[in-house]
């Protein structure tokens, strides 16, 4: 099932999300934690790498990055329907590759 991004307009007085607009992210890795969290938070693969890939960039604690991207969902997660679910991997990047640490997964 192919990944499909959400877009949202902007509202009047906000800034635009700064966008990954760096170098192509060529290689992704996820660590036995981020795997064990996929599951458990109802995310797939990939949908991390396209957070990656095309999402939001932003530091996060440790010398991390973070990635987040929204994408439509129109399911149910726990007995409750949703209509978006927003994705954020926390990374690393090492000397030829990213390193997944973890992945949390927030429905609305």
């Amino acid at each position: 099932m192919p990944v499909k991004p959400v877009t949202f307009g902007r509202r009047r007085g906000t800034a635009r999300r700064r966008l990954n607009t760096e170098a192509p992210i060529v290689d992704v890795r996820l660590h036995p934690h981020a795997v064990a969290r996929l599951a458990e938070r109802g995310a797939t693969k990939e949908e991390v790498v396209a957070a990656l890939e095309g999402g939001e960039r932003f530091p996060a604690k440790f010398g991390r990055t973070g990635f987040r991207r929204n994408f439509a969902f129109d399911g149910s997660w726990r007995g409750r329907a949703f209509a978006n679910k927003q994705v954020e991997a926390y990374a690393v990047e090492e000397s030829d590759h990213w390193l997944v640490i973890t992945v949390l997964v927030k429905y609305y």
